[in-house]
Parts: C-alpha cells; sequence; structure tokens
C-alpha cells in the first residue's frame, strides 16, 4: 500500500478501530521498550532513557505508516507510570514508603485521567492535531525529520527530563518523609484537579457553544489556560518531590519543569492564541480582561 492508500484507510476507518490499533501501537513500544531494559547494562537511568526513545521510534513508524502523528498524543501521559514503576523495580536504596506511593499514585491519577481523556474525545484517526500538520508545512521538504524530532522525540526528552525527579526519588531519595513531601503531595493533587475541572469545563462549553461565544467563565474566567496551569502544576508537584528525597540534586530536577514551562509559556500558548484569534479576532477581548496562566481577578467588561 502507498502513504495514499493508508491515509484513505485512515480517513474511513471507524473510530473503535482507529484506537485498537493504537493501542497495538502502544503494546509494540511498550513491549519493545521495556525487552531492550534486559539487553542494556547501564544505570537505570540511562536505561530508561534508551529503552524511552526505543518505545517513541516505534510509535513513529506508526504514525510515518498510517499518515497521522496523533499516535503520539497519548505517549506523553502513557509513559510516565511505566518509567516510575520501572524505576521503583530496580531500586536498591531504603526508599520511604509513603513518599514511594504518594508519587506513584498522583502519576497514576494524572496519567489515568488524561489518557482516558483523550480517548474519550479523540475524534478518529481522520484527526490530526492542527500543530503537527503546521509544523510540518512550514519546511515541506524536510516533513519526515519534523515529524520524528519536533512531533515525537522532543515531547519524549521534555517529559523524560520532567520524570528525573521521580527519578531521585525512587533510585537516589534516601532523605526521611519531611514537610516538603506534604507541600508537593498538596501541589501537585491540586494541580492534576485544576486540569480536571478546567478540561471539563472546556468541554461542556465545546458542547453547546455559540457562535461568537469564548469560554471565560469559571475558572477559565481567571485564566485563559488553567489547564495548562494545571500541567506545569503537576511536574513543579514532582520536582518539590525530587527536592525533598533528594536536595543535592536540585539542579538538575528543575530542568524539566523549566522545559516545560518556557515550552508552554513560549510555545504552546502563543500558537494557540494566535490560531484562536486568527479564527475569532473577538477573542483579543479575552486577552485583554483575563489574566494568561496565573489565576487573577478579571478585568471589567468594555
Amino acid at each position: 500500500m502507498t502513504d495514499a492508500d493508508h491515509a484513505h484507510e485512515s480517513e474511513t476507518m471507524t473510530k473503535a478501530e482507529g484506537l485498537v490499533r493504537i493501542t497495538i501501537a502502544y503494546v509494540v513500544a511498550l513491549f519493545l521498550g521495556g525487552a531492550s531494559l534486559y539487553a542494556l547494562d547501564g544505570s537505570p537511568l540511562a536505561d530508561a532513557f534508551y529503552a524511552d526513545i526505543i518505545a517513541t521510534l516505534v510509535i513513529f513508524m506508526f504514525s510515518r505508516f498510517y499518515a497521522n502523528s496523533s499516535f503520539y498524543d497519548a505517549y506523553w501521559t502513557v509513559i510516565p507510570p511505566f518509567l516510575a514503576l520501572y524505576w521503583f523495580a530496580v531500586s536498591d536504596i531504603a526508599i520511604d514508603p509513603t513518599r514511594g506511593l504518594m508519587v506513584i499514585g498522583l502519576i497514576l491519577y494524572w496519567a489515568t485521567r488524561l489518557t482516558l481523556n483523550w480517548a474519550y474525545y479523540w475524534e478518529g484517526m481522520h484527526h490530526e492535531d492542527w500543530r503537527y500538520s503546521m509544523l510540518r508545512e512550514k519546511a515541506p521538504k524536510v516533513a519526515v525529520f519534523t515529524d520524528l524530532f519536533g512531533v515525537h522525540l522532543f515531547p519524549t526528552l521534555q517529559v523524560f527530563a520532567g520524570m528525573l525527579p521521580v527519578y531521585a526519588v525512587y533510585c537516589l531519595g534516601e532523605a526521611p518523609l519531611n514537610w516538603l513531601d506534604w507541600v508537593a503531595f498538596i501541589v501537585t493533587f491540586a494541580a492534576i484537579t485544576l486540569q480536571m475541572l478546567s478540561d471539563f469545563q472546556l468541554h461542556d462549553f465545546v458542547a453547546q457553544r455559540g457562535e461568537g461565544q469564548h469560554l471565560d467563565t469559571g475558572l477559565w474566567a481567571w485564566s485563559r489556560h488553567p489547564n495548562y496551569l494545571g500541567e506545569l502544576g503537576l511536574w513543579f508537584g514532582l520536582f518539590l518531590f525530587g527536592l525533598a528525597a533528594y536536595p543535592q540534586g536540585w539542579y538538575w530536577h528543575s530542568i524539566g519543569i523549566i522545559a516545560m514551562t518556557l515550552m508552554f509559556v513560549f510555545a504552546s500558548i502563543p500558537m494557540m492564541e494566535k490560531r484562536s484569534l486568527e479564527r475569532r479576532p473577538e477573542y483579543q477581548q479575552v486577552i485583554d480582561r483575563v489574566s494568561m496562566l496565573i489565576p487573577w481577578p478579571p478585568k471589567p467588561r468594555v
């Protein structure tokens, strides 16, 4: 079959059939990534990194085969629990059991909720995230490399960096449970819940949105992107857990949350808002009144 044939097959495939294909892709990716751990003989951090890259390349191949890079969409939330469980399993230090359970429990809460949210609202194989095609269109002659590095490998590296504090918790963190762990728990739980409530409000709005309406009620009245704030809060909470367990590693714990913040503030949010303004110029009124990220009382309507 040619690429055009695969693209046509994706367009005519039902959502259920598409989810089966994606599930198969992730089973294969996780199996090959996990199997590579037996062949590798390095540190738990290095072995997990290489396995993560191998699994990403498997998803990339499925994305190219079906001409749809949204195969990668769920990777952001599927992989972190497996990384945490792997580091927990191979740990040879006496970690605090309460801290260990808090971290894996919160990651599972976040990952399960977001993955199910994606699966429920995903439109099917005919749909691909508009940002992927936009990136490829900027340099069509090297679209395959944009797809590999920009859509697949770069986010994988970001998430892996965000998981560095979790590696510290399970493989390096011998500090006893302390007050910072409880701050980390509260911050992380609140952030995940904020993201969940934001998504619920967003989906309710989209389901009954009228012509020219913008979401600026509820949590969205105080922040234009409360769901992104919740996502950043998760990674900041994991950073705090790493700080509590292994404070001397603070300088590399922080790589993930810094990278995430820069991505959302200087790439994801501007890209999203530029598209909103192109489609609905009156969205500028929301930008003028509502805080971009940090919740703040909105300015009065003009």
